[in-house]
């Protein structure tokens, strides 16, 4: 077979939605898709959702695509590649996630800085067996930072790491977490877009890769009750074209463009859940006492706050939110953090002290994230600056989405909600 393309786009679900196209399709672009794909849920409901346009006769929308962007695939004689989604009349589709993440970086070049980022993925792997329902991959041995084949017995993460290599994909690491079969992916940092371009490519090559050696590889921030959970932990620093940009490592060494970031983090926290913890099951990772980005506060080298002040300096200077999971569409959730981030510099928010808990006993926070996904979905609602930030139309289509997912999975069982997500997530 020749050469065919895969043209792919992140959805509101956080589902890289395509098609293949023949070999000769490969270069500058385009390809249509329905627009009410938009409005699609879990269960394959069709929902007529803020630009979804389902009851205005379901039309067309467009992917577009650059040459240049165009990667080799993981699949055998394919080219993948990633696009931007635009309306009928040619102009920038409202629910598009890529073009809100491409918002915030152009807000941020006008003020003179380029957003870099890096990701960090955690995962559960369970094993597929015919007619069984998926059950805990087994890695006797396995403990946090473990390596080798007690980690791995079946080699899973070697696969994944040769595919990674030979398409060139910035795979950075690759450990075992706390609670086994857990896994951390953590790819290079780069320009804000192409690191997601990365992360969003990388996920899906890895549960691909993985389903092949009979595993899957879920995303879900809490598929297993009894342990930990998985997060999308996002650092970022700003580039700066003159200036300091945020730091130079750790409190102490935060320039005032870092306070205000961190300002802005902390002022729009119940809101950003909304976006970044997007799924009920996010809900049970998102508890106090549980390394996650439960509390609305920030610190310095300490794992039990929400936004954590890297401890590195120069080139490695960041500062790292840890409230997002991998249910989250990863464009949307940079974008979030890099609109609130710049909120709070443009709007000179009071900074609180930092966290001098332990995070597990004590805190210094007083206030934290809503209980459930209803409750996250109406804050982010109600944090009209940060809606606007991010764009108007996705939020009203995840608001949307979201409370219906609300309706959806409130009567399931653990297991039953469990199974609502874990093919897809």
């Amino acid at each position: 077979m020749r050469d065919r393309l895969r043209v792919l786009y992140c959805d509101h679900l956080a589902l890289m939605r395509g098609k293949y196209l023949r070999g000769d399709k490969i270069g500058d672009g385009s390809t249509r898709f329905c627009q009410s794909n938009f409005g699609v849920h879990f269960d394959k409901d069709l929902l007529p959702a803020p630009g979804a346009a389902m009851l205005e006769g379901l039309p067309d929308m467009e992917l577009c695509w650059r040459e240049a962007d165009i990667r080799d695939s993981w699949e055998p004689d394919t080219k993948i590649v990633v696009g931007d989604l635009y309306d009928a009349s040619g102009a920038a589709l409202g629910v598009c996630a890529r073009q809100a993440l491409k918002r915030a970086i152009a807000d941020w070049e006008a003020l003179g800085y380029r957003p870099q980022v890096g990701i960090e993925l955690e995962a559960f792997a369970f094993e597929i067996k015919p007619d069984a329902p998926p059950t805990p991959y087994h890695t006797p041995g396995g403990f946090v930072y473990g390596t080798g084949p007690f980690a791995d017995p079946l080699g899973v993460n070697d696969a994944i790491w040769e595919a990674a290599d030979a398409l060139d994909m910035p795979l950075e690491l690759i450990t075992s977490e706390y609670d086994v079969p857990q896994f951390e992916y953590t790819l290079t940092y780069d320009d804000a877009l192409q690191a997601v371009d990365d992360i969003a490519l990388f996920k899906l090559m890895a549960r691909e890769v993985a389903f092949e050696q009979g595993v899957l590889l879920s995303f879900l921030p809490k598929p297993i009750a009894d342990v930990g959970g998985s997060g999308m932990h996002i650092n970022f620093s700003l580039q700066a074209d003159a200036g300091d940009g945020i730091g130079t490592g750790g409190i102490d060494g935060l320039t005032d463009l870092g306070r205000r970031c961190v300002a802005g983090l902390v002022h729009h926290h119940a809101g950003l859940a909304g976006l970044l913890a997007p799924i009920a099951n996010s809900y049970a990772r998102l508890q106090p006492g549980t390394l996650s980005g439960y509390w609305r506060n920030w610190g310095g080298d300490h794992r039990n706050v929400t936004t954590r002040v890297s401890s590195e300096g120069g080139k490695r200077a960041r500062l790292e939110h840890r409230m997002a999971d991998a249910a989250a569409n990863p464009y949307t959730a940079v974008a979030a953090v890099l609109q609130a981030a710049r909120l709070g510099v443009e709007n000179d928010y009071a900074l609180p002290a930092p966290e001098t808990g332990d995070g597990f006993e004590a805190t210094d926070a007083t206030e934290g994230i809503a209980e459930n996904l209803a409750g996250a979905i109406a804050a982010l609602d109600a944090d009209a600056p940060l809606k606007a930030a991010v764009g108007p139309l996705l939020v009203d289509n995840h608001v949307f989405m979201k409370q219906a997912e609300v309706e959806k999975t409130a009567a399931l069982s653990e297991q039953a909600l469990l199974d609502f997500y874990l093919y897809y997530v």
